[in-house]
């Protein structure tokens, strides 16, 4: 990981070199709710969140291709706080390019959502993925403004309480484990899409033999 005083450089850099990127829709590996998402897909420029009822359920899964397809482009993808330390083989085996990526381990909450915000809004980054530790309506709002300046995606995982409160996000879903084993999705909130359904995915693609994270806390733990 790099430190602070490097990353910082080296974000600047980026942002200087940005320039025009068009506007994109990627896959979430999902065939059956890449149909609900407007356009086929996780569309840039949005705020996506995302809410487990409980780790390991398959959540980061959804996000793997999308990811995996920015960091073949020109664009780099930043992961702000995450509670625990990527695990770097699993990402690099799911396509993920990962001298793209940056982790960001803030401490503080307020540097968390500024960096995402920043991030967001460079044309260099991708997609920012983050973990705050608490968010407002406002927050939300200014990184919403951020991803459709810099025509990214930032993808928000929140604690499974927030699913009871309203938000200005664009995407929202709830995640749990169904009876099975699979994946249940349920779409509280699609801006431009049906809202209030209800997926539930019973194949490998939600389940990965290879963790994406380590089981090690990182700095940041939630």
């Amino acid at each position: 990981m790099l430190d602070r005083a490097k990353t910082l450089e080296q974000l600047a850099r980026l942002c200087r070199r940005e320039g025009a990127v068009p506007t994109a829709v990627y896959t979430s590996g999902c065939s059956e709710l890449d149909a609900v998402l407007p356009y086929g897909g996780w569309q840039s420029g949005t705020i996506v969140e995302v809410m487990p009822t409980q780790t390991g359920v398959g959540e980061f899964r959804l996000l793997m291709p999308a990811l995996a397809e920015i960091s073949r482009t020109e664009r780099h993808l930043a992961l702000v706080s995450p509670p625990y330390i990527p695990f770097a083989p699993a990402l690099q085996a799911h396509g993920v390019q990962l001298e793209r990526l940056f982790v960001i381990d803030a401490t503080k909450n307020a540097d968390a959502l500024w960096a995402m915000e920043q991030m967001l809004r460079c044309k260099s980054f991708g997609a920012v993925v983050g973990w705050p530790k608490e968010i407002k309506d406002r927050d939300v709002r200014r990184l919403q403004l951020a991803a459709e300046a810099g025509r990214s995606i930032g993808f928000l995982y929140r604690p499974i309480v927030a699913a009871a409160f309203g938000s200005p996000a664009a995407v929202r879903l709830k995640l749990s484990r169904s009876k099975t084993g699979g994946l249940e999705i349920d779409v509280l909130k699609c801006r431009g899409a049906r809202s209030g359904v209800k997926l539930i995915i019973e194949d490998e693609r939600t389940r990965s033999s290879s963790p994406t994270f380590s089981l090690r806390p990182s700095a940041h733990s939630l």
